[in-house]
């Protein structure tokens, strides 16, 4: 099942409800049996200690209430995954789970923040000149600049309009990166009107003005292209393993290097990729063609994460770079796939959280490292 912020609201809200109903005495047998396995496995993992939790943005004292509740009045021993199997899906125990470390109202979830907790990353990059100026981007920045014959501006857009070239100018070169835990927080606009966004630990290098036969840009990372066609004029985006040719086209580029391949994926129009054409829907490893999901593609553009059957290996490589995190692990790691669609919006602990309760995988967190447990 492919959890998404929609469905986990709409499950949520039941969640609450039957919490109020247990809290009240209302609940079957099989409900109670779901409230109180989810407490008692968070309660397990995750003790309510002073110091461990901030306890002030709780918002309540449901989870206070169940505990006594279990505690006083010392329920029959459940056969857990048997009630839980018969009375309710994998989504609505996520979210009951959820609703002891996410609410204050289920509406607007708020995690509790754990001390060791990490926060996301964030919209920002850096800009560096032809002569290694180096310009820090961040939303709300206005700035106008010239490199020879080329005007840039900065206003919710990094706009480069190229006059004309003396006979004298030579070209220059400019590079837009992120490190980990960084996005573009808006789009490099090239001088052709062409669009580019990059996710984190990513890199374009570009000219200042396409005056060439051809318009060509290398990256290394991760890039989303909104490309203007020209076909007097081909662009064309290098990274080590691949050259795509636009042929009027909206792409995303995989090129990390601790990924297994390149990945090029058409959104629409149509690239040649070492020589190569697709059709929008397809994407190629370069060696390789196949239809695939574009949405899991370009998720990462509209803020969320987006997981279809991925290894734990390739969940965690993602996170590493949005969190800035080291990754270990311990012991024989699940082969299972993982499926979610996750905002980035959230702290680790929640990212993780679902994963937990979505496969045979546990998580410790220490500092800024998370070790994969089996």
């Amino acid at each position: 099942m492919l959890i998404t912020e929609r469905n986990m609201e709409d499950a949520n809200k039941k969640a609450v409800e039957l919490i109020d109903r247990y809290l009240q005495g209302t609940c079957t047998s099989e409900e109670c049996a779901i409230v109180e396995a989810v407490y008692k496995q968070y309660a397990n993992q995750k003790p309510f200690r002073e110091g461990d939790l901030d306890f002030t943005r709780i918002g309540n004292d449901s989870f206070l209430k169940i505990s006594a509740t279990i505690d006083v009045q010392q329920r029959r021993p459940i056969r857990l995954w048997l009630r839980i199997a018969a009375a309710a899906s994998i989504l609505l125990f996520v979210s009951i789970s959820g609703y002891f470390i996410w609410h204050k109202n289920p509406a607007t979830p708020t995690l509790i923040m754990a001390k060791n907790d990490i926060r996301p990353g964030h919209s920002q990059a850096t800009l560096t000149l032809a002569n290694g100026q180096k310009i820090l981007l961040t939303k709300g920045l206005y700035s106008n600049l010239t490199q020879g014959t080329t005007a840039i501006k900065i206003n919710n857009g990094i706009t480069y309009i190229a006059g004309l070239k003396s006979n004298t100018e030579s070209d220059s070169y400019n590079t837009l990166s992120t490190a980990n835990g960084e996005q573009s927080p808006y789009p490099l606009i090239l001088p052709d009107g062409s669009k580019v966004w990059l996710n984190a630990q990513s890199s374009i290098t570009f000219p200042t003005a396409f005056n060439g036969k051809e318009r060509i840009v290398k990256i290394t990372g991760e890039a989303l292209f909104e490309v203007s066609h020209n076909a007097k004029q081909p662009f064309k985006v290098q990274t080590q393993t691949q050259t795509i040719e636009d042929i009027g086209t909206v792409f995303n580029v995989n090129a990390y290097a601790d990924e297994p391949a390149t990945k090029t994926t058409l959104i629409a129009g149509k690239v040649k990729v070492n020589n190569m054409l697709l059709e929008p829907g397809q994407q190629t490893d370069g060696n390789h063609i196949k239809t695939v999901n574009t949405e899991r593609y370009t998720a990462w553009k509209s803020g969320d994460f987006y997981f279809e059957d991925d290894s734990i290996q390739t969940v965690m490589r993602q996170l590493s770079r949005w969190y800035n995190i080291e990754v270990t692990y311990e012991g024989n790691i699940t082969k299972e796939g993982f499926n979610a669609q996750i905002s980035r919006s959230k702290n680790i602990s929640a990212i993780l959280y679902i994963l937990e309760n979505t496969k045979g995988v546990h998580f410790k967190i220490e500092g800024r490292r998370i070790t994969v447990i089996e």
